[in-house]
């Protein structure tokens, strides 16, 4: 008996040392920040093909950065991604007034109970909701407010956080790998095309984006529920850590011994609460796009902005007015209304920090040119490559380029009209490049730590950047050869 005690009390120590071992969401990124910094320096001068920005200059070498340039990278990621912040301190309050109400708790344990034993089914319902938003409209940072929500539903479920982190974000990656009508992937490649003369083929482009849309959300639904199988039966299959295990107990396990009463008055509260979600997805997608013109004028009447062009801002006042709305329903006091907001605002703050440094990354490469010396030294490489050779080739280059700048849009500017003429130039199709970029995109945006999105919702989640990496490696590397496959058929296909 007492060599078990020791015996435990040993790897317990062995657990807690690895941990401390353990480099934090901010340490990784600020040593990437350093890195590239590093890597400016030494490139300083180097020259690439002339590039037009979006300013209409012309960039054509890499600029060495300076310290100031390092040392200022998160204050003028927070200027880039300020909007976004904003929404998630906002919604950080919105989510503890609708907590304070209980009503969130007790609809939780209400679904939960109904779906006793077959709990599986959120999973798959969820992640091929969230996967037709990033097929449709690149539902991404929209995600974030969901990481809270289903947190608790899943631990109530008997899952554990990864679950969480999977359905959501393995969900909406999936559809963003698939794109069909996204407008940041798909549609601003198809102007990046148009814009150097090349007529952009929608059909074939719709036929492989669906193709791998279904391929890829149908593994990653594999993915997520065998994993979600094996924590329900044994909680000792988590890969979570101890740390993590504390931690999710802390912010997402709810007393399921405590049967709570589930009012009319919760009921109105959380009718209001799914009314702000479907609102802000429905104001998010890009109906103009499409040819839809049903909200054009009277829907501008809350922020200026008509229903479809809405962004992160509009959001965040339509969640301020909502959580004041609840919370007045609810009757809840002024000044605990004040409280309770300031004090979900200052629980988001972590994450708007990790968005912040996560974007003055990016930044910093933009304004360096590092991405466009890249793109040009690896274009030429390609050059004279087989078809096979030169899509696994295109492919492995948008891992890195989308690394370097998470944006899909920005990325589609920069890249499409240098990649989709090569592919035109070698007797290639130009619609396939543009799938071989959103599914590289997609696929290395599922875990490049310079995306506010993954690190933000992983801090949300209280899962390290490490543990996620240690479940989605292997995933991720048969996604990415199920998607070559997808794209080299079609290479020779289309061309």
């Amino acid at each position: 008996m007492y060599s078990e005690i020791v015996t435990v009390h040993i790897l317990a120590m062995i657990k807690e040392k690895k941990k401390k071992k353990e480099l934090s969401s901010f340490s990784i990124l600020f040593i990437i920040i350093f890195v590239l910094g590093i890597v400016t320096m030494f490139l300083n001068g180097q020259s690439f093909t002339p590039h037009e920005l979006a300013d209409g200059s012309i960039a054509d070498q890499v600029i060495g950065a300076n310290f100031s340039d390092i040392f200022m990278s998160p204050f003028n990621g927070f200027k880039e991604a300020i909007e976004i912040c904003v929404f998630i301190l906002v919604l950080g309050g919105f989510l503890n007034i609708v907590t304070q109400t209980g009503a969130l708790e007790s609809g939780i344990q209400r679904v939960v109970k109904k779906l006793k034993g077959n709990e599986i089914i959120i999973i798959v319902i969820l992640m091929i909701l969230f996967s037709i938003g990033g097929s449709t409209y690149g539902m991404a940072e929209e995600t974030i407010p969901f990481y809270t929500l289903l947190g608790t539903t899943m631990v109530a479920s008997g899952f554990d956080t990864i679950v969480t982190v999977g359905t959501i974000l393995l969900g909406s990656g999936s559809g963003v790998i698939g794109s069909t009508v996204n407008p940041f992937a798909t549609g601003a490649a198809m102007d990046a095309l148009k814009g150097i003369g090349i007529q952009p083929q929608v059909g074939t482009i719709m036929l492989v984006g669906c193709i791998l849309w279904f391929s890829t959300t149908a593994f990653s639904i594999y993915i997520v529920t065998n994993y979600a199988k094996k924590v329900k039966a044994d909680k000792g299959s988590t890969i979570l850590s101890l740390q993590e295990q504390n931690d999710m107990k802390k912010h997402f396990d709810q007393d399921n011994n405590q049967d709570l009463e589930y009012t009319k008055q919760h009921k109105r509260t959380l009718s209001l609460f799914g009314i702000t979600f479907i609102l802000m997805i429905v104001s998010l997608i890009p109906w103009g796009e499409f040819g839809i013109t049903i909200f054009e004028g009277w829907s501008s009447v809350l922020t200026g902005n008509n229903l479809g062009d809405w962004y992160f801002g509009d959001l965040a006042m339509w969640f301020f007015l909502m959580g004041i709305i609840i919370a007045l329903i609810n009757k809840i006091p002024e000044k605990e209304i004040i409280k309770t907001f300031v004090t979900g605002c200052a629980d988001m703050l972590s994450v708007v920090l990790i968005i912040v440094v996560a974007r003055g990354a990016s930044v910093l490469m933009q304004t360096t040119h590092l991405d466009l010396f890249i793109l040009d030294r690896a274009a030429n490489m390609l050059k004279g490559l087989s078809p096979i050779l030169f899509v696994i080739g295109a492919f492995v280059l948008y891992l890195l380029l989308s690394f370097l700048i998470p944006s899909t849009s920005g990325l589609a500017y920069v890249s499409i009209p240098v990649m989709g003429a090569l592919a035109k130039e070698v007797g290639l199709s130009p619609d396939v490049m543009i799938m071989i970029f959103v599914s590289g995109c997609g696929l290395i945006n599922l875990i490049t730590p310079t995306s506010g999105v993954v690190m933000g919702g992983l801090e949300i989640s209280k899962v390290n950047y490490s543990t996620w990496l240690n479940f989605i490696k292997k995933p991720l590397i048969i996604m990415g050869v199920i998607n070559l496959i997808v794209l080299i058929v079609s290479m020779l296909i289309f061309s």
